[in-house]
C-alpha cells in the first residue's frame, strides 16, 4: 500500500512502481512551454506568413503550434510508457508528470488515452504541419485538410472526455488541476477546431456553389 501511495495522483491506489517525483516546478514547466510556443508563433507569423492575410497568418500559427505539440509532447507520451520513472529531469517527462495531476490516466497508461494520443501524434501532428504549408502556398486542398484535422481533434476530445466520465471522472488531484489542466488546457482543442470547422465548411460550400453556378451557365 505504501508503494501505491508514494505518488501525488488520484486515485491513491494507482500503482506506479518506481515512480520518481517531479523535479521541476509548475511555473518552470509552463515558462518553457510558453516560451517555445511563442518562438514558433513568432517564426511563423513574421517569416512563413508575412505575405498572407492576418487570418491566414493566425491559422498558420495555430497549425504550427498544435502540430508540434501533437508530435513532440504527445508523441513523447505515446512512445515513453514509463515516463513516471524518469530520474534525469527530462523536460518532456516532467510535463507529463505534472499534467497527470489533472488526469492520472496518463501516468496509469489508460488504453483510451494512449489510442487517442497515438492517432493525434502520428497522424494529426504531421497533417497540421501540412496545413501550414497548404495555407502558405494557397493549395486547393487547404480547407478540406483543415476541416478534416479539426474534426479529428474534436472527435479525439469527445473520446477523451466521454471515457473519463464513464470511468468515474476521478483522475484529478484537486479542483485546481481539474479545471486548469483537464478542462482548461483541453478546452482550446474544442473551441478553436469548432471555429475552424465552421469557416472551412462555409468556404467549401461557397466553392461548390460557385462551380455549380458556372456549370449551369455553360449548359444554358
Amino acid at each position: 500500500m505504501e508503494e501505491a501511495a508514494a505518488h501525488p495522483y488520484v486515485p491513491r491506489d494507482l500503482k506506479l512502481p518506481g515512480y520518481v517525483p517531479i523535479s521541476m516546478s509548475m511555473s518552470s514547466i509552463l515558462a518553457v512551454y510558453l516560451g517555445a510556443s511563442l518562438f514558433v508563433v513568432t517564426f511563423v507569423w513574421f517569416l512563413l506568413g508575412r505575405k498572407k492575410a492576418h487570418l491566414d497568418r493566425l491559422l498558420m500559427c495555430w497549425w504550427a503550434f498544435t502540430g508540434l505539440t501533437h508530435m513532440v509532447l504527445e508523441g513523447y507520451f505515446v512512445f515513453s510508457p514509463e515516463f513516471f520513472k524518469d530520474n534525469t529531469s527530462c523536460y518532456l517527462a516532467e510535463v507529463w508528470k505534472e499534467y497527470s495531476k489533472g488526469d492520472s490516466r496518463y501516468a496509469g497508461r489508460d488504453s483510451a488515452v494512449i489510442a487517442v494520443e497515438g492517432i493525434t501524434a502520428v497522424i494529426e501532428g504531421p497533417a497540421c504541419l501540412l496545413a501550414v504549408y497548404a495555407i502558405a502556398k494557397g493549395k486547393s486542398y487547404s480547407y478540406v485538410l483543415q476541416l478534416a484535422i479539426s474534426l479529428g481533434q474534436l472527435y479525439g476530445c469527445l473520446v477523451y472526455f466521454i471515457t473519463a466520465f464513464l470511468e468515474g471522472d476521478n483522475f484529478a488531484t484537486n479542483s485546481f488541476y481539474y479545471y486548469s489542466y483537464y478542462i482548461g488546457a483541453n478546452g482550446w482543442w474544442v473551441l478553436i477546431p469548432l471555429l475552424i470547422s465552421y469557416r472551412c465548411w462555409n468556404k467549401i460550400c461557397e466553392s461548390a456553389n460557385g462551380v455549380e453556378t458556372k456549370m449551369k451557365k455553360k449548359i444554358r
